[in-house]
């Protein structure tokens, strides 16, 4: 049976909100973080309160935003939810329940701040390199842990990968039209992503990267043929796996694996992958393993990069007795 997606307490999605409405209840310190992220998603924030907090006010006035804030001294009513693609409440002052019941009965997705039993979506930790933006969430669990995680990912992700990415959105048109869709263009984007992770982006890195592109382009027909790659590792331990062997993964288009393997294992590698269970006696979804060989050497023909994943016989591990710790 082909490994599946793990059970997920919430859909990680990315909502574009460029000029569209969004209606916020409440003038609270809290409620300003919220329309500040909203406007930075570029969202058109009409906010409905009678009185705001001081940094509230001056978030509003900020010239950053020119146009993107609409203050409205007044309690929202059902009326405002009128082509509304979202809905934030907070404030001591305000029904909570009409409010997510007035979103709901006009379709409009809804949180209410700090009470997840009226939310329909929240706001995770984030990780700015927009247009590279990482979001963490714990589903309202551990709120502490979601930003500790955050600060372990700020410390990986340098700040010039912004730059990088949105070098990348300059010239995916030509890499689309110089490179076909596989191995080759999967080269091209390789480099660039080993370059976004070791050096800083100047007014060279243009010229570099379309010579990068042309060189390719020029040796395209080296790409035709695939590789492969087998890899002996322990089936059940994920922490185990060298750096190496997780980059192999995430290259891979076809993995053939050994059914000890374990899907957090398999769930590292690239979401378009196939996976080809190996065992002595499978059906139509997989293969056997006298078949292996002949299989991956097929796939590889066709230009595709095949892994086979080997579960290592390891010895099982003896638990420590520690005699101090018993007295002894």
């Amino acid at each position: 049976m082909l490994q599946r997606i793990g059970e997920l307490s919430v859909l990680p999605i990315f909502f574009k909100l460029d000029r569209r409405k969004v209606i916020l209840a409440g003038g609270t310190k809290a409620a300003a973080w919220k329309a500040e992220l909203l406007v930075a998603s570029g969202a058109d924030v009409h906010i409905y309160a009678q009185k705001l907090t001081p940094n509230f006010a001056q978030l509003i006035t900020d010239q950053t935003y020119k146009g993107r804030f609409f203050f409205h001294a007044e309690p929202w009513s059902e009326a405002h939810f009128e082509n509304a693609s979202l809905a934030i409440c907070d404030g001591e002052d305000i029904d909570a329940v009409s409010f997510y019941n007035a979103a709901k009965k006009h379709s409009v997705p809804v949180n209410v701040i700090d009470n997840p039993k009226l939310c329909d979506f929240q706001f995770g930790s984030i990780v700015n390199r927009s247009p590279v933006v990482v979001s963490i969430s714990t589903d309202g669990a551990a709120p502490i842990l979601g930003q500790a995680i955050r600060r372990r990912i700020e410390a990986l992700l340098p700040k010039s990968l912004s730059r990088w990415a949105g070098m990348a959105r300059s010239i995916r048109s030509a890499v689309n039209q110089s490179l076909k869709a596989g191995a080759a263009r999967r080269a091209f984007w390789q480099d660039f992503s080993h370059r976004a992770f070791t050096s800083v982006p100047d007014h060279f890195s243009t010229v570099q990267l379309l010579n990068s592109l042309q060189k390719i382009t020029s040796q395209e027909n080296v790409y035709q043929l695939g590789t492969i790659t087998q890899l002996e590792i322990d089936p059940k331990d994920v922490e185990l796996l060298t750096l190496k062997a997780i980059r192999t993964l995430q290259t891979a288009d076809v993995i053939l694996y050994d059914r000890a393997i374990s899907s957090e294992i398999l769930e590292l590698a690239r979401r378009e992958a196939d996976h080809i269970p190996v065992g002595q006696s499978m059906n139509i979804e997989g293969c056997r393993s006298d078949q292996a060989d002949t299989v991956m050497k097929s796939l590889a023909r066709t230009g595709k990069n095949v892994v086979r994943l080997t579960a290592a016989c390891l010895p099982q591990t003896v638990p420590r007795i520690d005699l101090l710790a018993q007295g002894n």
